[in-house]
């Protein structure tokens, strides 16, 4: 049985909290960065596809040309809004998770 002392010292501070911090504030620090990448990725990636859009000469290849640049950018742009949700989100992430491991 442990002592009342250290009892209450483990319920002061939670554990998960000190294990968390550094990946909240590494995944916090990642995304900027990250928003970049996926605009540049996307941007060139679908400038690649507009050339071969124009450069096509049959009606199915023009047509799989322009399919493949609307998923490209559906993709994108959902990439782009999740990455904004979570910058956006996380510290309501982090409060519910900081009210959620309280009890532990």
């Amino acid at each position: 049985m442990l002592p009342i002392t250290q009892f209450l010292m483990l319920t002061a501070s939670n554990p998960f909290n000190e294990v968390s911090a550094p990946i909240i504030s590494l995944i916090d620090s990642a995304l900027i960065p990250l928003l970049g990448l996926v605009g540049a990725i996307g941007t060139i990636y679908c400038v690649i596809l507009g050339a071969k859009l124009a450069k096509a000469e049959e009606p199915q290849d023009r047509e799989k040309a322009k399919s493949a640049l609307k998923n490209a950018l559906i993709g994108f742009v959902l990439i782009f809004v999740l990455i904004v949700v979570l910058k956006i989100g996380m510290g309501t992430m982090q409060t519910w998770m900081e009210s959620a491991t309280a009890g532990a």
